[in-house]
């Protein structure tokens, strides 16, 4: 049997529209429907919950690493990653399908 490779992905949620939400996952519309479905802890409170970006990674370390990245940011910051003005390892089409 063939070894599946995992891919991780690291995400921003934007709740309410003004709070962001930095994440990481192996299973991306898994966790996104968690979140909607106020099954995680930080998300519960909010009532509007839309995935805004992600990034895949191919090992969990490095997408724990960008996670860290990521929380450290200012809205601001993490905005212009949204809008692509920073953008590297992009997955639009992954926000798109999922929304």
């Amino acid at each position: 049997m063939k070894n599946k490779k995992i891919s991780w992905y690291v995400y921003l949620l934007l709740c309410n529209k003004k709070t962001f939400y930095v994440g990481i996952t192996d299973n991306l519309k898994s966790r996104l429907l968690a979140h909607k479905n106020k099954e995680t802890f930080f998300t519960k409170k909010f009532s509007n919950i839309q995935l805004a970006y992600c990034e895949e990674y191919q090992t969990k370390s490095k997408a724990v690493k960008r996670e860290k990245q990521l929380k450290g940011w200012s809205r601001a910051k993490k905005q212009m990653l949204i809008d692509g003005k920073l953008g590297i390892n992009r997955r639009t089409e992954l926000v798109e399908a999922l929304q």
